[in-house]
């Protein structure tokens, strides 16, 4: 079994600082992440460009240079594996942490190692949980949802050109999808429950988006809700009347959430309303003491409320609240 002293769950933006900031308290912690680091950002549109300025996203105090103010999604990746490997910072990729129990005044974790397929054993004093809610999507439950041709993630738009795309959702993911997929020749159905645009998209991206719309390029059906998804169309309701669109593939950009089982199972509190965990916001340690949290899953379901830029510092408290632990009473 390997002991650690601080092990953290989830090697993103807010995960690597929270680690860089036990360094300068002369903690080495171990990060463990079921994907590759930054695995949220690998995920995003291949043409994402960020809606913070690149020094917002800076961590480590390590200086972000982007050829923009705002920085693109493979400009990101360059900048945070150069930070772990600057920082040297001791990452487990692609290793998942199955089951965290309490021992005594530490923790334990059952992990499965994806690349040799082997289970591992770890002992830490102190967690952090910095799993974010990317890998966690907000699923319809509706029938066909499970087909291949539905995703709730959107990567790129060429190859879906001359097919018929529905998109659900009115928000930032879903108007930003619509556009790329109409510059890759698809044709683009959007459904969202809303009466009228979110205000929630960019303002950059809203007067191209309707502008599609207004013109017949985009057909944008406000107030519908998704019945089924068939494997020649899509299903959905306008004010009670039903209607049907013809179907290829189906984006369901309809939003994601924390891990709420995993945190649960620690033995953390969830607020049943807000979905945030119960933390201090002096220290980040939540109601299991030893037991942190940093990064959007401080937020709850409100993502809009922690990014990287505000999330980067919750290590900080962290790492000054552990070594305070460490200290002898006087």
């Amino acid at each position: 079994m390997q002991r650690e002293q601080v092990i953290i769950i989830g090697g993103g933006p807010c995960g690597m600082s929270a680690a860089i900031e036990m360094q300068k308290q002369g903690i080495d912690p171990l990060i463990i992440e079921k994907g590759n680091i930054v695995n949220s950002i690998y995920h995003y549109p291949t043409h994402q460009t960020f809606f913070s300025s690149s020094e917002k996203l800076e961590i480590g105090d390590v200086p972000f240079i982007s050829e923009r103010q705002k920085p693109v999604r493979n400009e990101a990746l360059t900048y945070y594996r150069g930070v772990s490997k600057r920082k040297q910072l001791r990452v487990n990729t692609f290793e998942k942490v199955l089951q965290v129990t309490k021992d005594g005044d530490g923790f334990l974790l059952d992990t499965h190692k994806e690349m040799n397929n082997e289970n591992e054993k770890y002992r830490a004093d102190y967690l952090v949980v910095a799993t974010g809610y990317y890998d966690q999507p907000n699923f319809m439950d509706v029938p066909g949802e499970e087909r291949e041709k539905v995703s709730h993630y959107f990567k790129e738009a060429h190859p879906f050109f001359d097919k018929e795309v529905a998109v659900i959702g009115g928000k930032n993911s879903a108007a930003d999808a619509a556009l790329e997929l109409v510059k890759a020749g698809a044709h683009v159905t959007v459904l969202y429950r809303g009466s009228d645009y979110s205000k929630s998209i960019k303002p950059w991206i809203l007067p191209q988006f309707s502008a599609l719309v207004d013109k017949g390029i985009v057909k944008m059906e406000f107030e519908a809700e998704v019945k089924e998804i068939t494997g020649n169309e899509i299903v959905y309701e306008v004010n009670g009347v039903q209607k049907r669109a013809p179907n290829d593939f189906t984006f369901a950009m309809t939003g994601y959430k924390p891990d709420h089982p995993f945190i649960k199972n620690i033995g953390v509190q969830i607020d049943e309303e807000t979905g945030r965990p119960v933390f201090s916001e002096d220290t980040m340690e939540t109601n299991v003491p030893g037991v942190y949290v940093a990064g959007v899953i401080a937020a709850g379901y409100n993502n809009n409320e922690i990014f990287i830029e505000n999330g980067r510092w919750h290590g900080e408290k962290i790492a000054a609240d552990i070594c305070k632990e460490k200290e002898p009473s006087k």
